[in-house]
């Protein structure tokens, strides 16, 4: 079966799923993504360039035409690929950045399968859930505005013969005429790569040895910003290192903006929250890391004591899971979809998003209490192995996933 996967920057959510495919005989496995022709680890990668400038007549506008923009030139791609002889069976995208929209003016038979991460709404999600940041739009404009950003996809899905989400309430975000098209298989972790290490140790900056005989309060965000709660976490330090005068506290993000607003012009969150705090702590105990190469963020979780998760109503972090399976102490917040993956007092202690004194509180029992630590630890890494392993459960239900949709009419 020759199976074509779309994502502008691939591998995305596919990273093991399409090596996997690759290496299963019988299939012919290549993708499509926005840069240069490559071939890896066995999948032969199609580049595509957008050479027009965005310039939307409207406002409303803009996100939309960003996007047909790209599917206008992943078409061409594709079409020069069809003239060539390529067509596959089976396409796996994820239709977040445009790129869908025309696929199946270019191979209509080829039956589509989407990842459905999220649709966005005015009520029970990200936007409104952080008085902090009102939106800057009337209620109308607003809702228009979101409007419009759901269109790209409520196109791609008109399309589609099947979709999965990663989490229950990642697929609850849609609508419910498109929700009944949508299984659950998340990506999957490796179990086997994230699980406790009681020997392990790590040097910081070069000079002391950190091990699990330290006191090591754990934060991790792609990159540092309030859809993720680092301003909360930020908020929380200056109580929580009064009230452990041993702790150090290892922050892992970059310092761009993934999701929500831009911060002020010539700044970044990082900055801006960090600035709140930093003349009431001993900044010496507060550790920003920035990305790290993965076996050293493994390392890190690891030695962790308590990590540390916040988030907005919004998609579920890989690191979440991750810290899961290496059997950390959790403090989370108590928003969708975590409570999708933990259980208060069963496998973290789940907290109010908007109060750092709550965080304060829970993090310091966790730090007092290493039989409950060990337990929430222990109960959080079996949740991941059983719901959420790679290999043994993941892996195999995408596999098959795909493999389905070559039998799905039209």
């Amino acid at each position: 079966m020759k199976i074509l996967f779309i994502h502008q920057n691939f591998p995305g959510q596919f990273k093991h799923l399409a090596p996997a495919l690759a290496k299963d005989n019988g299939h012919e496995v290549a993708a499509m993504h926005m840069g240069v022709d490559a071939v890896w680890q066995g999948v032969q990668v199609f580049g595509y360039q957008v050479k027009t400038k965005t310039t939307a007549t409207h406002a409303l506008l803009t996100d939309l035409q960003a996007k047909v923009l790209r599917a206008e030139a992943l078409a061409k791609r594709a079409l020069a690929l069809k003239q060539n002889g390529y067509t596959p069976d089976v396409i796996v995208a994820h239709p977040g950045w445009g790129e869908t929209l025309f696929v199946k003016q270019v191979w209509p038979t080829a039956r589509l399968g989407l990842y459905a991460e999220f649709f966005y709404s005015q009520d029970g999600a990200d936007v409104g859930f952080d008085p902090e940041f009102p939106s800057a739009q009337d209620p109308l404009s607003n809702a228009c505005r979101l409007r419009m950003k759901n269109a790209n996809q409520l196109l791609a899905l008109d399309e589609a013969q099947r979709c999965v989400s990663p989490t229950k309430w990642q697929k609850s975000t849609y609508p419910e005429k498109w929700a009944q098209h949508i299984d659950v298989i998340h990506d999957g972790i490796d179990t086997e790569l994230l699980r406790p290490n009681p020997v392990v140790a790590m040097q910081l900056n070069g000079q002391q040895n950190l091990t699990r005989e330290d006191e090591i309060i754990t934060f991790v965000n792609r990159n540092l910003e309030p859809y993720r709660g680092y301003h909360q976490f930020m908020r929380a330090l200056p109580e929580l290192l009064r009230q452990r005068p041993k702790a150090r506290v290892m922050i892992v993000g970059g310092q761009d903006v993934s999701y929500g607003a831009l911060p002020p012009k010539g700044k970044t969150w990082r900055e801006i929250f960090w600035n709140e705090v930093k003349d009431q702590v001993d900044t010496s105990r507060v550790h920003f890391l920035g990305h790290m190469p993965y076996p050293d963020f493994v390392k890190l979780l690891q030695l962790s004591s308590v990590h540390v998760y916040l988030t907005y109503p919004f998609v579920l972090s890989w690191s979440l899971l991750e810290a899961m399976s290496v059997q950390c102490a959790i403090v989370a917040s108590n928003t969708a979809p975590v409570m999708d993956v933990l259980e208060h007092e069963h496998s973290a202690l789940l907290i109010d998003f908007f109060k750092p004194s709550e965080l304060v509180q829970s993090v310091c029992r966790l730090l007092e209490d290493k039989v409950l630590a060990s337990h929430l630890g222990a109960a959080a890494r079996a949740h991941a192995v059983s719901s959420f392993d790679l290999r043994n459960i993941c892996l195999p239900q995408q596999m098959q996933w795909v493999q389905s949709l070559a039998s799905i009419n039209s």
